[in-house]
């Protein structure tokens, strides 16, 4: 079995109202399909969501990247040369979502091939997974609607508020009331680099009644002395995401003292990636979140099938739910989201279906 084609379908579906956070906004999932085609006709399939405020890429950089460079490198091989697939796309910097798109659609392909979920091969610890869900900058009021909202439709208990706005009164109001609406639910803070390390520690200290699970990325990554100033600094865990998108970031920022844990996002990553660096993170005693590339369904699969699959991913609550901000998605059978939690496909693979009418409709390339 070889490789024989690798295809880049860009499309754009809207959400329901744009998502904004401290790095940016979005209006629309402006991603990129990505399938890996072998010569005796399976096909794997994954996701890759461009965020040029995070990682530098865009929709057209991604399809370009995957046509021009990867596939002309990787076609011939066997979907089982995945170490060979990964060093040779490494001869390129940058580029993640890229990367880590054909890295799980080989995984994908694999476990067709053997008639397996992808969760099974990767480690099979469980078969779900529970759901933090992410709610963005507005109100106070609006944003403990939207928990709400989520929590009685989807019985979602985690939730992942995004902060780095000034002044930081307005996000430590949104805190305060997120916790006394639910008084019992999980609440973690994201600040996409908003803030400075002087003001991530003042916002900590007024938040530090609310029982916050952990604080994420709240200062820019290139401060390296006032990120290790910050972990001196705070009573909750910090945990490293944008800037630790690698192995070698991930030591870093961990032997650093920048950060206390770390977001994975296979993503960025992959699962061969993601699951390197969780080891790491193992080794070194560290708790890790697997994260959200504000990932479609399709995305949001490919995570469940990670996070389900070790027991150190299963800890915490996983990103799965940025889906359901998006009017529409790709998949023919929708992910469902119950008592809080998501299940696992059981077909081979990942079980992804693509709905080929959904994708003519929203794809942005000539049809």
């Amino acid at each position: 079995m070889k490789i024989s084609r690798v295809e880049a379908v860009p499309f754009a579906i809207p959400y329901r109202k744009p998502l904004r956070f401290a790095s940016g906004s979005v209006s629309d999932a402006e991603h990129v399909l990505v399938r890996v085609h072998t010569d005796d006709g399976l096909v794997g399939t994954a996701e890759a969501p461009p965020r040029p405020f995070t990682y530098g890429e865009t929709q057209e950089s991604i399809v370009a990247i995957v046509t021009t460079v990867f596939a002309p490198q990787i076609v011939g091989l066997s979907p089982l040369d995945r170490e060979q697939v990964r060093v040779r796309l490494d001869r390129t910097v940058g580029n993640p979502t890229a990367k880590a798109a054909i890295d799980m659609a080989l995984w994908d392909i694999v476990g067709q091939a053997l008639g397996v979920p992808v969760t099974d091969l990767l480690g099979g610890f469980g078969d779900r997974m529970r759901v933090a869900h992410m709610v963005g900058f507005a109100e106070p009021a609006e944003m403990v609607a939207e928990a709400g909202r989520m929590q009685e439709q989807y019985g979602i208990a985690t939730f992942k508020v995004k902060v780095g706005r000034r002044p930081i009164g307005l996000d430590v109001a949104a805190c305060r009331a997120l916790r006394e609406a639910m008084p019992e639910a999980e609440i973690y803070i994201d600040g996409n680099r908003g803030w400075t390390p002087v003001e991530s520690a003042r916002a900590l200290r007024a938040l530090a009644d609310l029982d916050l699970q952990f604080a994420e990325e709240l200062c820019p990554a290139d401060d390296v002395l006032g990120r290790r100033w910050l972990v001196t600094q705070s009573s909750v865990p910090i945990f490293a995401d944008e800037s630790a998108p690698t192995a070698g970031d991930v030591t870093r920022e961990l032997l650093g003292g920048s950060a206390t844990g770390i977001s994975i996002k296979t993503a960025r990553t992959g699962f061969t990636g993601s699951h390197r660096i969780l080891a790491q993170c193992e080794g070194l005693g560290v708790e890790v979140v697997l994260g959200n590339q504000i990932d479609g369904q399709i995305g949001s699969l490919c995570s469940l099938a990670f996070g389900a699959a070790f027991e150190g991913t299963s800890r915490r609550a996983g990103e799965l739910s940025n889906f359901l901000d998006m009017s529409d998605d790709l998949l023919a059978e929708p992910l469902e989201i119950r008592n809080g939690t998501v299940r696992v496909r059981q077909a081979p693979g990942l079980g992804i279906e693509i709905d080929e009418d959904k994708l003519r409709h929203y794809r942005t390339d000539a049809r």
